[in-house]
């Protein structure tokens, strides 16, 4: 390495995940053409990586806040595009990092000309951590409970939040680990409980009502009701909790379905709604090789498929439907749309919409890798999660501050009377 360039990361080289950093390189030549590296390992151990070409200014200096890349993995003013854009080799990989005690670890370096094949002129290593200091951490094996509850630091009280993740994707501790650390006391839990391993022939509302009776439990929780936050399988989760379970008052649908999707879903014995499946032959194979299953669900909005519809109009809480106008991995936009009239004609107006143009189906806490296609747990193959990736890098920042204020308004006294009064 060169003893004249340095690389910074500003103002820390520790900070949280979803904290943005200044990159900045000085040292250098005068417009002398440089590449930058980034490279992270997630939770299976897979290689992430992402580069970008800069000039140097007039003093040797590159600023990723200001400069442009002229070329690599993104192009023009992206302060954070080494971050978002890190991808594996493989395609179809979906960055893994669920374990909240390991910390995000993303190493920068900078090498000569647009070939970057010499050694680093320079050097540092950015920590993003899931967890800042004060935020416990405690596993839950509670009844049939699985999962890890979150606690801010304090005496609280705290509001609560039941953090729902994917099908498929086991326990996820990112966001609810992130949202603790904003404030919030939050349960994150294996969607399928304690048969997580086994065959799942149909899922139980009764287990997500224990969840939420053992959040409100809790010495240090707000007892102003529980918010419930989801993503894609889950959001129809999430949607009969806040309809058929009492105390819920905030619910944040994130590209889910209207309907109950999948897997019957019982209460207390019961069948309360049917399952809405999938059409396999409506996919369409892309350019990748992955699956386009945007149109292969069938319409929930079908006579036959009326059991499958989740009657959101009997809910007393407040919905957050969040869609991305490029989901692909089936129309998020149109299940909004749909839940939005439904709500309307009871004459109801509960709701908040948020569209994302030119973003896809993952949308997770910012500055994580963007994801375009991976394994889908139901339909068993590789699918595409549309996108494009700085649109839906944008999308995420934008998101993560959107969620905050929505749980707070709808789960905070003081905070939905302040914004009232604005």
């Amino acid at each position: 390495m060169s003893s004249l360039v340095r690389l910074r990361l500003l103002p820390s080289a520790k900070c949280l995940y979803t904290e943005p950093v200044q990159v900045l390189v000085d040292g250098l030549r005068s417009s002398q053409v440089v590449t930058m590296k980034a490279r992270a390992t997630d939770d299976k151990g897979v290689l992430f990586h992402a580069c970008a070409v800069y000039k140097a200014d007039s003093s040797g200096a590159v600023d990723l806040r200001q400069d442009p890349s002229l070329g690599g993995s993104y192009t023009g003013v992206e302060p954070m595009g080494l971050l978002w854009s890190l991808r594996a080799d493989a395609l179809h990989t979906k960055f893994y990092k669920s374990d909240s005690r390991k910390p995000h670890v993303v190493r920068f370096s900078v090498h000569e000309g647009e070939a970057a094949a010499g050694a680093a002129l320079a050097e540092a290593t950015n920590e993003r951590l899931l967890l800042t200091n004060g935020v416990s951490r405690r596993p839950i094996k509670e009844g049939n409970i699985r999962g890890a509850l979150f606690v801010p630091p304090g005496e609280g009280p705290f509001p609560a939040v039941l953090d729902l993740y994917t099908s498929g994707g086991g326990l996820s501790e990112r966001r609810a680990s992130l949202l603790a650390n904003c404030g919030f006391m939050v349960l994150t839990m294996v969607l399928y409980g304690h048969d997580a391993q086994a065959k799942v022939t149909k899922l139980h509302l009764d287990y997500f009502e224990e969840a939420i009776q053992f959040l409100r439990k809790q010495p240090k929780v707000m007892d102003s009701g529980v918010g419930v936050i989801s993503l894609s399988k889950s959001g129809d989760l999430a949607l009969s909790i806040a309809t058929y379970l009492p105390n819920v008052k905030a619910t944040a649908w994130i590209n889910g379905c209207c309907s109950n999707i999948a897997l019957p879903l019982y209460y207390r014995g019961s069948q309360i709604n049917s399952a809405l499946m999938y059409d396999p032959h409506k996919a369409v194979v892309t350019e990748s090789g992955a699956l386009n299953i945007k149109h292969c669900l069938h319409d929930p909005l079908a006579p036959e498929n009326k059991g499958s519809l989740i009657p959101i109009e009997r809910a007393t809480g407040s919905f957050l439907f969040v869609a991305a106008e490029d989901d692909l991995n089936w129309d998020s936009c149109f299940f909004a749309n749909q839940m939005a009239e439904k709500l309307r004609r009871h004459g109801k107006e509960n709701f908040e919409k948020v569209f994302y143009p030119r973003s896809g189906h993952y949308l997770e806490p910012p500055f994580g890798p963007y994801c375009p296609s991976s394994f889908h747990g139901v339909v068993g193959t590789m699918v595409a999660w549309g996108g494009e990736p700085k649109a839906h890098a944008t999308a995420e920042v934008h998101l993560w501050n959107k969620i905050q204020e929505f749980f707070r308004t709808h789960l905070v006294p003081d905070a939905g009377a302040a914004k009232a009064r604005l």
